[in-house]
């Protein structure tokens, strides 16, 4: 004799099978969580490495700052001192090698640096985790004086309130006189500038004096 299924066995069987859907449900919302969890991480670290690089902008300009002071008034304030390689001030009177984003070697190495620099010249801000180091270089081929063939030049315009020397050059027809364009030899700064989470960045600029 067969023993019929009543209401009770039914509906064990229909809590058992929402058990496994609930279960699957449950396996699926933990999966998305996991994902959504990661997405904000990754994004979050990527927001910091932008709000570091934005940083590094400003902390770059410390170099330009220390350039320029250098070559004005510094080491390298007359064209003579800047004929010769130096060493001691991060400055190569020639051209130096570069990759082909246009980084000078220098910078890529500790190695590289240390025939152009020294280190004794990099701007530390050890409370910010920042690095910053420079080279400078004159767009020549080889050091001495600058020639047109041998070196970038940059037109320079003598304007009427010019020194007294620039007016006797200008005079003279070297210049064609005031308010003519003076060629003057082009000089590269390239910054490097090491920040926290190893967030780096390369920043460039020309100058003429």
């Amino acid at each position: 004799m067969k023993s019929a299924r009543g209401p009770a066995s039914a509906r064990r069987a229909q809590r058992g099978a929402v058990l496994l859907f609930a279960m699957i449900a449950l396996v699926v919302l933990l999966i998305g969580t996991v994902a959504l969890m990661r997405s904000m991480n990754t994004s979050l670290f990527t927001a910091g490495n932008f709000g570091f690089k934005r940083d590094l902008t400003n902390q770059g300009e410390r170099a330009m700052t220390a350039v320029l002071d250098l070559v004005q008034t510094g080491a390298l304030g007359n064209d003579g001192a800047r004929q010769a390689h130096a060493t001691a001030n991060n400055y190569s009177a020639s051209v130096l090698p570069a990759n082909a984003q246009g980084v000078p070697l220098a910078l890529l190495t500790d190695a590289a640096f240390a025939a152009v620099g020294v280190t004794g010249n990099d701007i530390e801000l050890a409370d910010m985790g920042v690095t910053v180091r420079y080279v400078i270089d004159r767009l020549c081929v080889a050091a001495g004086p600058a020639t047109q063939d041998g070196c970038t030049l940059a037109g320079n315009v003598i304007p009427p309130s010019s020194s007294s020397s620039e007016l006797l050059r200008a005079e003279d027809g070297s210049s064609g006189g005031v308010g003519a364009v003076v060629p003057q030899v082009v000089y590269r700064v390239s910054i490097r500038v090491d920040g926290p989470r190893r967030t780096q960045s390369f920043f460039q600029s020309t100058f003429t004096i």
